[in-house]
């Protein structure tokens, strides 16, 4: 589905209006830079505006903020045969020598199109040597020639290479327009999913649409039937709400025993421990924004029937409670990731909280 519903157009890229519209305004004014560099998370589209962006440079109508996606150029940039614009992995050609190849060939004109166009994805990954073996092309570059490199790391690419690009810092793509998407594409495909497994496969994207539609195109293999929330939770390994709102309960009760078959109930069905206190603290975090004010539910990724259970467990708490309880989790997490033993130390968080009470602050021993 990832690779069947990649956008081909700027109207069908989501959630980047901020860089489509700079790069459409950018061709039609003609004021196309030589370099840029693309930022941002997995999965948000940045290889795929690279794509549209060099065929609205190369279609034999334009150059077009509207690609025709007809022409021989379009096509061939599409299936990416292209032999004018060049795709580059860079975590996989990323020594001196490659790069002083494509130098080296960037002389040459375009074949077919308007401008030779070189795409580097994961641009973070190449050596020093083929940083400084690519600063002098990009310092003088043939008319003819166009760099766009993708990163999920611009920290790690040199200031010499960002200071001769134009960046675009791509974001994460919201829930409600990652729902409409995944509710677009089961329609087209014919797909029978429920409205709790859309929402659930967008909330464990994380802002990530291809993440999104992988997941979607996993559980259409998956299921014959009618794909549920649970089919979701199944397939990913993730941990029922109604787990995490019983947790919370045995919380607000100091239920010690309670919490600790929890916890023995998580490891005897294989659940991963990291997940597990994650889409807690996800949980708790969600608790908070209601404790703070119910008119910020839009701030959380639910449906309105779990919202209203979460409204009624953050009445139950304190908000100096929900965070010590939150921060507590958070240094959990920190150990159990460098910890052989990650049972135990959950098991230990979870009498510490449940006993929260009992325990003297610093404050009052001082």
């Amino acid at each position: 589905f990832a690779r069947k519903w990649r956008p081909q157009a700027f109207e069908e890229v989501i959630g980047e209006e901020h860089i489509t519209t700079t790069l459409k305004n950018a061709i039609s004014g003609g004021r196309v830079a030589h370099a840029y560099m693309f930022t941002g998370p997995r999965g948000i589209g940045k290889t795929s505006v690279a794509r549209i962006f060099a065929k609205a440079l190369n279609c034999e109508k334009g150059p077009s903020p509207t690609p025709c996606n007809k022409c021989i150029s379009c096509k061939g940039i599409s299936s990416g045969r292209s032999m004018d614009v060049i795709e580059i992995d860079g975590a996989s050609n990323n020594s001196v020598d490659q790069i002083r190849e494509i130098r080296q060939n960037i002389k040459f004109s375009p074949s077919y199109g308007r401008y030779k166009i070189y795409i580097i994805d994961e641009v973070h990954m190449l050596s020093i040597g083929a940083f400084n073996a690519l600063l002098k092309t990009l310092e003088e570059p043939p008319a003819h020639a166009k760099f766009i490199f993708a990163t999920t790391n611009p920290e790690k690419v040199p200031p010499t290479i960002l200071s001769r690009c134009q960046r675009f810092d791509f974001v994460r793509i919201p829930f409600r327009l990652i729902v409409e998407k995944l509710k677009k594409i089961i329609s087209a495909e014919k797909l029978n999913v429920s409205e709790e497994a859309v929402f659930t496969i967008a909330r464990a994207s994380n802002g990530s649409l291809r993440d999104a539609e992988s997941i979607l195109d996993q559980l259409a293999s998956f299921s014959s039937n009618k794909i549920s929330g649970e089919d979701v939770i199944s397939l990913l390994g993730m941990i029922e709400e109604d787990k995490l709102a019983e947790v919370m309960d045995g919380l607000y009760r100091k239920d010690t025993a309670a919490l600790l078959r929890i916890i023995d109930e998580m490891v005897n069905k294989g659940k991963d421990i990291s997940q597990f206190i994650t889409g807690l603290m996800n949980y708790l975090r969600n608790m908070m924004v209601l404790a703070v004010s119910s008119d910020l539910k839009s701030l959380i990724d639910f449906p309105d029937t779990y919202i209203d259970t979460l409204k009624q467990q953050a009445g139950k708490f304190k908000i100096e409670e929900l965070l010590y309880i939150f921060y507590t989790l958070s240094a959990t997490l920190n150990a159990v990731k460098k910890s052989e033993v990650a049972r135990f130390i959950v098991e230990a968080a979870f009498i510490k909280l449940s006993m929260r009470d009992e325990f003297v602050s610093l404050a009052d021993i001082v």
